[in-house]
């Protein structure tokens, strides 16, 4: 039976350069892509580039171009370093494709003659940014954008909508049937509970704008163009033909839609629901990664911190910058990036621990046996050591599967442990004065094999390095020597190890510059010091708190512990360090204004959520406090 596997990056938008987060969703897609080859998938690998919709529109005209100029420029932009970090997709998809366009139509008309598509008047609050619609009640402050917080533009046009509402009980079901579906199981849960609190029809066509796939020529309706989540989330069957000769599509469905957790809903939602009215099978797993951020910073450009993968690549090394990414953060969580974590990762993890054992085994070889080595004897003095790394093998690979890359790092690098305690325990130089040289060369064969072994389940994350591990101990990776010595758990034939230099040099400083280190950047930061921009200032959410209690925190001269209502239907306790200006039976009943969205903080090992606005100066410490009586809850603009 044909082994197949269907993987996907999202199409990226082109509305600027490839950064980290691209990468590390890239990245990943590329490493399991690589390893179901290597375990003799029948692979089909798919990324590109999302082209169309109002906001790429407003991007060339500020620039003075056309949106497929624009929309050229930036796609050869992402497709260039794919292609320089030797990205193996099998297919690199633009929406502005004549093929993907065809697919784009053919499925506007199956969900139309499935009566899921109907005509009608759109009303509500646009933002571009997001390319998305929202409620009065998602809004902030009735104008602002949930997701990024810019102005939104309310918007009255004429449109046809997708029964979406329809499918609500059909995606539960699925999400209840299908245990891993969406993944992680924690972003499962977020969708399941939006799901169930109502889904709206969608508006999938746009007037007011024109770069756009149009409708189909068949309903004579011009003006319409293709909402672009609709057009975007196509692409994973158009990619395989759908609409046109269909020549991949028994590929589908997809086993792996890789997606950042920014545009989990449009995928676990808006897709299935499609692909139930088009009567296609479901995803198998919708797999949502978290942010990177930079030294414990979200990155903007403002901050001048963004993350180039192109400059960290080039500055200490694809497979290492591969490697890091992977290994540092488990899937579905935030990840930061430092270049003082990765050169730990570089030193510790790869030059230690793996270069150096390379080295060991080439040393020793060299030294003992004239670069030759032998398998035969190592079951004979280690099949203990053998046992325990087999042992670990035979587990660590359903942790890719799983998207566990982190862990399957991890386990593969206790097997690495086990070599270099090996030669630290048994001394093969000791051995050899004691004239135990079989024992001696057989120790070197059993870690060579540990090795060997290793490199061949880590090529789909590092390939280079295990490629010139392989050359060096005498065996290619590939799918024939996967199954000699994973699956059929054989060791290395006979040969004579190849000298190459070290594979991790040490890492002594940091090598990248940082935006702070840069004068240019430093004095242009002076300028704007203390500024925000609107953003910045909506990532607050302020709200006025009713105070229920207040009592002095023991032991402490400065604390205060409150109960205070913010119309949630329980109080919430705030720690404040107020106690020297205000006795606790003054505060009881009043009002106060509380930012209520900061993390959970403890202090003197009390939990507190949120904070107490103040103001102080030489006269003292005051609350800042509504003018007049306002509901608990209520947001302050």
């Amino acid at each position: 039976m044909r082994k197949k596997v269907y993987i996907t990056t999202p199409i990226y938008y082109v509305n600027d350069i490839p950064h980290i987060g691209h990468a590390y969703t890239t990245i990943i897609a590329d490493s399991l892509a690589r390893y179901y080859r290597l375990t003799g998938y029948d692979t089909f690998f798919l990324t590109g580039t999302d082209e169309h919709g109002q906001k790429i529109e407003q991007s060339a005209l500020s620039r003075g171009k056309s949106a497929k100029e624009y929309a050229d420029e930036v796609s050869a932009k992402f497709k260039a370093l794919w292609d320089d970090f030797e990205i193996s997709y099998d297919y690199f998809i633009r929406t502005t494709d004549e093929n993907h366009k065809k697919g784009a139509q053919k499925a506007f008309e199956v969900m139309l003659g499935n009566g899921d598509i109907y005509k009608g008047e759109y009303e509500g609050h646009y933002c571009v940014s997001c390319e998305t619609f929202f409620t009065d009640s998602q809004l902030i402050n009735n104008e602002y954008c949930p997701d990024c917080g810019r102005s939104t533009t309310l918007v009255k046009e004429e449109s046809y909508f997708f029964r979406l509402s329809k499918y609500q009980d059909k995606l539960l079901e699925w999400y209840q049937n299908v245990d891993d579906c969406v993944m992680p199981k924690a972003k499962k849960n977020e969708v399941i509970s939006f799901v169930k609190q109502g889904l709206r029809d969608l508006s999938i066509t746009r007037t007011s704008f024109d770069w756009g796939i149009k409708l189909p020529a068949s309903l004579n309706d011009s003006k319409h163009v293709l909402y672009v989540w609709l057009d975007a989330l196509v692409n994973y069957i158009s990619a395989l033909g759908y609409g046109t000769d269909e020549k991949h599509i028994d590929f589908w469905p997809a086993d792996f839609h890789l997606v950042g957790k920014d545009i989990l809903r449009f995928h676990s939602i808006y897709w299935p629901a499609f692909l139930m009215s088009l009567g296609l099978d479901l995803p198998k797993h919708i797999a949502a990664h978290g942010w990177w951020t930079r030294n414990g910073e979200k990155m903007s450009k403002s901050k001048g911190n963004v993350v180039n993968p192109r400059e960290v690549a080039d500055t200490y090394g694809l497979e290492s910058f591969r490697f890091f990414l992977l290994r540092e953060v488990p899937f579905g969580q935030d990840g930061d990036f430092s270049q003082k974590a990765l050169i730990d990762r570089i030193n510790s993890d790869l030059g230690n621990e793996l270069g150096n054992l390379l080295n060991r085994i080439i040393g020793m070889s060299g030294k003992y046996s004239n670069h030759e080595l032998d398998s035969s004897n190592v079951l004979r003095f280690y099949a203990k050591e053998i046992d325990s790394v087999q042992e670990i093998l035979n587990g660590v690979e359903g942790y890719m599967k799983e998207l566990q890359t982190n862990k399957y790092l991890e386990e593969l690098w206790k097997v690495l442990t086990i070599a270099n305690q090996s030669i630290t325990l048994h001394e093969p130089w000791a051995k050899i004065k004691e004239g135990k040289k079989d024992e001696a060369l057989a120790l070197i064969a059993l870690v060579a094999n540990i090795l060997a072994k290793v490199s061949i389940l880590f090529s789909p994350i590092m390939p280079k390095t295990a490629k010139a591990i392989g050359e060096s101990l005498g065996f290619d990776i590939s799918t024939a020597e996967y199954n000699r010595l994973i699956v059929k758990k054989e060791l290395l034939k006979p040969t004579v190890l190849k000298v190459i230099s070290p594979l991790f040099p040490r890492v002594e400083t940091e090598l990248m510059q940082t935006a702070q280190s840069t004068p240019a950047l430093k004095e242009e930061s002076k300028k704007e010091e203390g500024l925000i921009n609107i953003d910045k200032f909506f990532a607050s959410k302020i709200q006025i708190g009713t105070v229920i209690k207040a009592e002095a925190v023991e032991k402490s001269d400065r604390l205060l512990k409150l109960l205070v209502d913010i119309g949630e239907g329980s109080p919430r306790q705030i720690i404040s360090g107020i106690k020297a200006y205000y006795k606790p039976e003054e505060l009881s009943g009043t009002q106060v204004c509380v930012v209520t969205n900061l993390k959970p903080a403890k202090i003197m090992g009390l939990e507190s959520y949120g904070m107490i606005l103040s103001a102080q100066d030489e006269n003292g410490l005051s609350l800042i406090r509504p003018e007049h009586l306002k509901k608990s809850g209520a947001i302050i603009k």
